[in-house]
């Protein structure tokens, strides 16, 4: 069991974290990069591709930024043809966002490649641990309910 109030743990958990994420991040990072794209943009696609018509609002909202840390990436994936917008039927003032097949191509593929890094380490670490590290990731989220956390089984990398 770790104790977090001993330096050392904390470092231990810290550094494991910080590596993680660079391992989780690496390869993304190189495939957004060869079309000059980032994270953010990454992020942007996988929000659009969870809730396809997504409103501008919304995306703000699950993203936790300001109009116009947003305004910048989107305006890159809707000119490099990755986001379609669209008004909205019933209320014009939205608009609604949706992937193109390249978008949704780009966004598979980043993502296919993140599932299979996640599954070999939660393969490698045990059957217990998919629970766990859910509920850590959803707990440092400050979330309750995350969409689709009511199956504990992780999602094939085909999904």
């Amino acid at each position: 069991m770790l104790d977090l109030n001993q330096t050392t743990q904390q470092r231990l958990v810290m550094e494991t974290f910080f590596f993680g994420y660079q391992a989780f991040t690496a390869k993304a990072d190189d495939m957004l990069a060869r079309r000059g794209l980032s994270r953010v943009h990454q992020r942007i696609l996988f929000f659009i591709a969870r809730e396809p018509g997504l409103s501008n609002k919304a995306l703000l909202e699950v993203l936790n930024v300001s109009k116009q840390a947003l305004n910048i990436p989107l305006r890159q994936l809707l000119e490099m043809q990755l986001v379609a917008m669209a008004t909205d039927a019933t209320d014009k003032r939205k608009r609604r966002l949706s992937l193109t097949r390249g978008g949704a191509a780009l966004e598979q593929t980043l993502r296919r490649e993140q599932m299979r890094l996640v599954q070999a380490a939660l393969a490698a670490a045990g059957p217990a641990a998919a629970e766990g590290w859910l509920a850590f990731n959803q707990a440092l989220a400050g979330r309750h309910e995350v969409e689709g956390s009511q199956d504990s089984s992780l999602p094939s990398v085909d999904s």
